[in-house]
């Protein structure tokens, strides 16, 4: 039996199999290689730097919003000046006089010189007694005074002479002296019936008229008060006494009396009198002070504000009172940087001043400017807007006051 030869594996492999060809591979891939126009290229380039471009402006609007807006702000200097140590307190006035004025003699009113509640001025007649009785007894009394004094004229003349004794001599110098004396009593009587204002002041309502009887032990005919300068009456509390003793004697202590509605300007007097013991069950002290009041606007009795003054503060440091706030962590400013970023300062308030400021004991520096208003939207390292404090004018707080409390 015939044997076929074995097949070789290459028959195999390319047995029913399309014949592959290295050549016309390469050539085709060449083809399309040349085939991709140069404009696909130029869009490509485009499209990438589009998507580039978006994707940056992608992240810097992230960025922007990432930062915190700029808030805006009003700033005020930091100031330096001197202002007054004080302690607030209310009191009255009291007329710096007053004078009840009496009849020093009896006898029946024939004149009335003044009106009710007007000024007087010392030495200005107020009421007329009949001066007749009285008249009669100086007219009396004068001549015996003047009888007297000639018959002690003889009795020297005689005794020049050495014909006179001296009893006689003596007998006569006591009748001209004794005379002499009821001459002056009765002129003192006599002046009596002429009622004048023992000082300058303001006279109160008249409590007898024409026609009535008076004397030494009648009622006081009326009442005058002196009232510039005027007495302010008022208390410190014993808390505050270590303070006040420790500036007892001193020049610079002073009394401002002004009124609560701001009608008439502060007065500024002297610490008349201030007491050395405590009020039992009150716990006070004490004090008055002399207040000019040339324009008679303070009356007794009315209710004032008292600001005691215990010292001058030189060189105070001072910001708009609305600048400080409070947090948890006490008082605090926000102090502007140059880059108009935010600082938080802790800050040890004093007391408050005229001009709606405060005094800083310690925190911020002469010159550094703080932040007044907007601090609630606020935080350490923020920027703000700044725009320039202004002040609201005392005036129209008042009136805003005024009219909120009339509505």
């Amino acid at each position: 039996m015939k044997v076929n030869a074995p097949v070789s594996g290459q028959k195999i492999m390319d047995y029913g199999l399309p014949k592959r060809s290295t050549k016309p591979e390469t050539k085709q891939a060449r083809t399309s290689h040349q085939s991709i126009p140069k404009w696909a290229y130029l869009l490509f380039i485009l499209l990438a730097g589009f998507v580039t471009y978006r994707i940056y402006q992608h992240r810097a609007t992230e960025a922007k919003a990432a930062q915190p807006p700029v808030r805006p702000a009003t700033i005020a200097k930091v100031v330096t000046k001197d202002v007054p140590l004080y302690l607030d307190e209310i009191g009255t006035c009291s007329a710096y006089e007053t004078v009840q004025v009496q009849a020093q003699v009896s006898g029946v009113i024939t004149g009335r010189h003044f009106q009710d509640g007007s000024e007087v001025k010392k030495g200005d007649l107020l009421f007329t007694i009949d001066p007749r009785p009285f008249q009669a007894v100086l007219d009396q009394a004068k001549a015996q005074a003047a009888l007297d004094q000639l018959n002690l004229k003889r009795q020297e003349d005689l005794r020049a002479r050495k014909v006179v004794s001296q009893q006689d001599y003596d007998t006569a110098v006591a009748n001209a002296q004794k005379s002499q004396g009821a001459a002056e009593a009765a002129q003192v009587n006599f002046d009596f019936c002429f009622i004048k204002s023992p000082i300058n002041g303001r006279i109160g309502l008249r409590n007898v008229d024409v026609g009535n009887l008076v004397g030494p032990s009648s009622p006081p005919l009326v009442t005058i008060q002196g009232l510039d300068p005027i007495y302010t009456d008022f208390t410190v509390a014993q808390n505050d006494l270590p303070l006040v003793r420790k500036y007892l004697g001193s020049s610079n202590l002073k009394v401002l009396t002004y009124l609560a509605d701001g009608s008439i300007t502060p007065r500024l007097g002297d610490l008349y009198f201030i007491d050395k013991a405590v009020q039992p069950g009150s716990g006070t002290v004490k004090a008055r002070g002399v207040t000019p009041n040339p324009d008679r606007a303070l009356w007794p009795s009315e209710f004032v504000l008292v600001r005691f003054i215990l010292d001058t503060l030189k060189n105070a440091t001072l910001v708009p009172s609305q600048a400080i706030q409070v947090s948890q962590a006490g008082p605090f400013v926000f102090v502007v940087k140059p880059d108009n970023t935010v600082e938080l300062r802790p800050v040890t308030p004093g007391q408050r001043q005229e001009g709606d400021l405060t005094v800083i004991e310690n925190g911020v520096k002469p010159d550094e400017t703080v932040v007044v208003t907007g601090q609630l939207a606020l935080s350490p390292g923020a920027k703000i807007a700044p725009q320039p404090y202004m002040p609201q004018a005392p005036g129209s707080r008042d009136n805003a006051a005024a009219s909120k409390s009339a509505m």
